[in-house]
């Protein structure tokens, strides 16, 4: 591939990222209209025409490595792992 070819590449790349960061404000300001009206209503899942509509609390567990790392240094030392992987950029 040419370093015209290549050129072009990245300009398309970079416009459809721009794209796509303007469609996800869009959603999110959509979403943030649904979510201010089951407020309003004082619900967390409402149905619309065809569409059932959620937002509801979600609870998880994760482990507070910071925490563990300060109390337990040797322990938290022995069950930690190396991930490696590539990250792609374009500036």
């Amino acid at each position: 591939m040419s370093t015209n070819e290549l050129a072009s590449k990245v300009r398309e790349l970079k416009e459809l990222k721009a794209m796509a960061e303007e469609l996800a404000a869009e959603i999110a300001a959509i979403e943030d209209v649904l979510k201010a009206e089951m407020t309003a209503q004082g619900t967390d899942e409402m149905t619309v025409d065809i569409f059932k509509i959620r937002w509801k609390p979600v609870i998880s567990s994760r482990l507070d490595s910071k925490a563990l790392k300060s109390e337990l240094p040797e322990i938290a030392k022995r069950y930690t792992v190396k991930a490696e992987y590539k990250r792609f950029s374009v500036a």
